[in-house]
């Protein structure tokens, strides 16, 4: 990689699938450089679910040295024990990123979304077609949750070129 290139790591928070994408970023040029999910299975208790984002995510940093870890925050309406398991997992995977010394950003779905989509109320769908364009894939990224946490590093990109490009004073 070049001296100005740097990896992107977006993470889409969950307990059952955790969706991750690594995006290289070559001045305002973005490519997918991997992308894939931790599964978690229905039978897992709670700690063995998090055991393994930890181990995944840890194997995830050490094998791709991404230069910062953008992650979505957690936002939930309904169920309020759903939103505390994931709040766990998310907890982890801040966790994980400062052990490993990774710098660390952090974007509200609506962020993410207006980035990617111009929408803060995209849905999921529009999401993945956002992302596909975007960086010239051939198809979408499935599941959607994968194709979350590369909009999560989209938006990452995206916000670090607009920092560049405003006048400081």
């Amino acid at each position: 990689m070049k001296k100005n290139d740097r990896l992107i790591l977006g993470i889409d928070p969950g307990t059952a699938l955790i969706g991750w994408g690594i995006v290289r970023q070559q001045g305002s040029r973005l490519s997918l450089y991997a992308v894939d999910c931790i599964k978690n299975t229905p039978q897992m208790t709670q700690s063995e679910r998090l055991g393994r984002i930890y181990e995944q995510i840890t194997a995830v940093l050490a094998q791709y040295k991404p230069d910062v870890m953008a992650v979505e925050q957690l936002f939930f309406t309904k169920n309020v024990t759903t939103g505390i398991s994931v709040a766990q997992a998310r907890g982890v995977i801040l966790l994980t990123a400062q052990q490993a010394g990774v710098k660390l950003a952090e974007y509200r779905p609506d962020q993410v979304k207006t980035s990617v989509c111009g929408y803060a109320r995209a849905d999921k769908k529009q999401v993945q077609i956002m992302v596909q364009r975007l960086l010239g894939l051939k198809e979408i990224i499935k599941p959607d949750d994968a194709a979350d946490a590369v909009a999560t590093a989209i938006c990452h990109a995206n916000s670090s070129i607009l920092d560049r490009v405003r006048i400081k004073k």
